[in-house]
């Protein structure tokens, strides 16, 4: 599935309503809150990930998707580097104020593996399977 480009209209917040958002949202000792992505029109859920305060502001500020990567300690805009970007559908803060839930329009695929989504693997008759194919080759487009 090649990437096709993205909507028009993005989802984005005024800096107040920003404010409101972070003041809601308990980031943990390392600064971090972790963001589960869902397909804002079909409910699959795409991927988890993590944000920082700066990320939060970035996605709402903007309406492209953004995380906190752990292993590069670094900003990360999703489809950068790939093409398969998340467009913000609708941000929202659990009950506990310590998850959220970005509601996205996924253009292309949201695995670093090339597969739609992350949850890829499943317990089958005693063991680990692979229950979905790699559709795209992260190799020719760059992994996110």
């Amino acid at each position: 599935m090649p990437p096709v480009s993205a909507p028009v209209n993005p989802t984005t917040y005024q800096l107040s309503e920003i404010d409101v958002a972070l003041a809601a949202i308990r980031f943990d000792a390392n600064g971090l809150v972790p963001a589960i992505a869902q397909q804002h029109d079909t409910g699959e859920v795409l991927m988890m990930a993590w944000m920082d305060r700066n990320a939060v502001v970035e996605t709402m500020r903007t309406g492209r998707v953004c995380y906190w990567s752990r292993s590069r300690q670094a900003p990360w805009r999703k489809g950068d580097t790939s093409g398969h970007i998340q467009i913000l559908h609708d941000l929202r803060i659990d009950c506990d104020g310590d998850t959220l839930l970005v509601l996205v329009d996924q253009t292309g695929v949201a695995c670093h593996t090339g597969r739609h989504n992350c949850f890829f693997w499943a317990v089958r008759e005693g063991a680990l399977d692979t229950i979905a194919p790699i559709v795209v080759d992260m190799n020719k487009t760059g992994k996110d």
